[in-house]
């Protein structure tokens, strides 16, 4: 479906009660809307917000670098803690995947090699994630509960009321103060739930640049993933 010169990619009905217009990581649009609203509502909405489109479109357009979907080919880069390190298919590894200043694939691993890559992060996210709310909660002594690795493609990190501490896998592919970031952020909600200014002075306390980090993963966070 076009609206004038914007081609809705897609349009998902749900519950929601509203609509919502998604520019996705390829620069198309996604509209979410409501099982009762009519194409003609749609598209009076997508007209409406034409200016704010095509400038998300021109703005994913311009990024540099660009996000490309992995091959598992040798050569190809891959993130870990904000740096790219190559990809090296090898014949007759006794492991499937390893780590030694580059990433090591068995050959014979391939048709499951994403799988491989998502395991290899998950376990690396929670080791280092875990070693740095100690560090964190230390120092102010913020009282926590458990720390769980999620799948999530948006949501960095959450903390639930009771003291759970939750952080996508795909953040240890960022630089590890924008992993601070995030791991401050969740332990400062543990104690201020919401984000007023007592809960900002908090977060400075404990990273005095937070903006700097929090700045760099809105306009990397694209690249965070497979």
């Amino acid at each position: 479906m076009n609206v004038g010169d914007i081609e809705i990619k897609e349009i998902i009905r749900t519950k929601r009660r509203s609509i919502a217009l998604q520019i996705t990581d390829d620069a198309t649009l996604i509209v979410k809307a409501p099982f009762d609203v009519s194409n003609e509502t749609i598209m009076r909405v997508v007209s409406k917000h034409k200016d704010w489109i095509k400038q998300k479109k021109m703005e994913i357009a311009l990024r540099d670098p660009k996000f490309v979907p992995k091959e598992f080919i040798s050569g190809e880069g891959f993130l870990y803690l904000g740096r790219y390190y190559k990809l090296e298919i090898v014949d007759d590894m006794e492991v499937p995947l390893k780590f030694e200043n580059r990433f090591y694939l068995s050959k014979d691993t391939l048709p499951k090699a994403r799988d491989l890559f998502v395991e290899w992060y998950k376990k690396m996210a929670y080791e280092k994630i875990s070693e740095r709310i100690k560090i964190y909660a230390n120092k102010k002594g913020f009282k926590f509960n458990k720390i769980n690795i999620t799948g999530a493609q948006k949501r960095w990190g959450s903390s639930s009321i009771n003291g759970n501490l939750n952080f996508s896998w795909r953040l240890i592919m960022a630089p590890l103060p924008v992993i601070d970031y995030v791991i401050v952020h969740e332990l400062v909600h543990l104690e201020e739930r919401n984000h007023t200014k007592a809960f900002w002075n908090k977060v400075k306390m404990l990273l005095p640049d937070y903006e700097k980090y929090n700045d760099w993963l809105k306009k990397n966070n694209y690249l965070l993933r497979l």
